[in-house]
């Protein structure tokens, strides 16, 4: 009886293989049997595979985080006004933190921000109708831009790290803080009390002093110093539009400005959600922009005439194109994976939900991130929060999530703890190369187009 099946392990082909019979009178292969051809296109790696995240089992996707009504403002009269300092010190005190009023606070205000931006391009609101505090902040921002113009920073060095006359600029910035504050007319009565909140924030908006670097935590510090604002009462809701779209990129153009002439490093790699080196909040306020546009889709970040046409009105497209300027590879794919995953969304509206995720389980909800957050009088911890750092400095086994939390003094001898699974934290760590140094030490050689610069890690 025949079979059309083959025997196992036979070679299969385009037609009749002959047979050979053994002395047992069973089929047996040829002499030479044909070797079996592998496929290899089976064993090509795929590219994206490293970094495809595990999509999560169904009915375990988390809801878009709402935006909670805006809290009503303070009695100023009521409130203790004191420096800034840090009280997220353990995981109790996150718990605490991610329960208490302030995290109400500061998640109702940036997404109320970023719906006052909803399908707006930055051209819809004019500069000629800003409030005197508006023209404030903006007046503020170009005069830090021309302090950071005439600190030109140390040639001599050649280091693609962080070069030291930031610490120059920097001061020059603290000195100037003063007038800057009287630019904002303060009401008088809480003047002198509010001047050293609003001043630590606005000074931790422009990056670390010590370690030279810049990242989306000193971006949310200046939110906290226009939160700040808010809270004395100096900008209504109706002037959200013109702090995203007026304020916040003259706030980028000065940064950009600042991390191109000290080199400033990523605070840690590619910054803390793996978006960009150095900003997020681009991103969720550029969504939102985006979120009904009839022919820009998540793709067109893509596409280099739509960078350059659409840049200069919706955030998103501004900070990809500076994105690709400044890295010494081209495309997203390589330099900026996360993005060119992202872009593969269905439409803004998953992308804008998305964001909205990453701000409160990536910035908000992690703790070797808000444990460098600022509390003051304006923007409270709660009493407990902090207590409990001198009675109970290590962290119990508990405590430490998964293991892989551990415990560091800086160099100023205050604890903090990383979570190594996601590598070093933003204080401690190995120094991270600046990819914007290594762009333009290009620039300065003629090299953009062509020629060689030694690679470094994390271009």
């Amino acid at each position: 009886m025949s079979s059309s099946t083959p025997p196992a392990g036979a070679a299969v082909g385009t037609g009749p293989q002959p047979e050979s019979t053994s002395t047992s009178g069973k089929p047996s292969p040829g002499p030479n049997p044909a070797p079996s051809i592998p496929n290899l296109l089976a064993r090509k790696p795929k590219l994206d595979e490293a970094r495809r995240r595990r999509q999560p089992e169904s009915g375990s996707l988390q809801p878009v985080p709402e935006t909670p009504p805006l809290p009503p403002l303070p009695d100023l009269s009521t409130v203790k006004f004191q420096t800034p300092t840090r009280r997220i010190l353990t995981p109790q005190d996150h718990k605490l933190f991610l329960a208490s009023p302030t995290y109400t606070l500061v998640v109702s205000f940036i997404f109320h921000l970023s719906e006052s931006v909803a399908d707006k391009p930055i051209s819809s609101v004019s500069a000629s109708t800003v409030t005197p505090t508006v023209q404030a902040l903006l007046d503020i921002l170009t005069e830090i831009e021309e302090l950071c113009r005439s600190t030109p920073p140390d040639e001599t060095t050649g280091s693609r790290f962080g070069n030291k006359t930031f610490r120059t600029f920097l001061d020059k910035v603290k000195s100037r803080t003063p007038h800057f504050l009287s630019l904002l007319n303060l009401p008088p009565q809480h003047a002198n009390d509010a001047s050293p909140e609003l001043s630590t924030y606005l000074h931790h908006s422009f990056g670390n002093a010590t370690r030279i670097d810049y990242g989306s935590g000193h971006e949310l510090n200046f939110f906290l110093f226009l939160l700040c604002l808010r809270l004395l009462s100096l900008l209504p809701e109706p002037t959200f539009p013109s702090l995203v779209l007026l304020v916040f990129p003259k706030y980028l153009e000065l940064m950009r400005l600042v991390q191109l002439t000290y080199y400033l490093e990523p605070a840690g790699s590619h910054g803390v959600w793996g978006l960009d080196d150095y900003q997020f909040l681009p991103f969720l306020f550029g969504a939102s922009q985006l979120l009904h546009h009839g022919f820009l889709t998540p793709k067109s970040i893509h596409q280099t005439l739509s960078l350059e046409q659409f840049g200069p009105e919706y955030l998103y497209h501004n900070q990809v194109a500076f994105v690709n300027s400044t890295k010494t590879v081209q495309g997203l794919r390589w330099h900026s994976p996360m993005l060119d995953d992202i872009s593969a969304a269905k439409s803004w509206t998953k992308i804008e939900g998305g964001m909205r995720k990453m701000f409160v389980n990536e910035v908000l909800g992690k703790l070797p991130v808000m444990q460098h957050f600022l509390f003051g009088g304006l923007i409270p911890a709660t009493e407990e929060m902090g207590k409990l750092a001198e009675e109970q400095p290590e962290l119990t086994e508990e405590e430490i999530e998964n293991g892989k939390l551990v415990i560091f003094d800086d160099t100023e001898g205050k604890r903090h703890v990383h979570q190594q699974a996601v590598g070093w934290g933003d204080c401690c760590g190995i120094k991270v190369p600046s990819s914007l140094a290594a762009a333009e030490e290009m620039r300065k050689r003629g090299l953009m187009g062509g020629g060689q610069l030694r690679r470094i890690p994390f271009d």
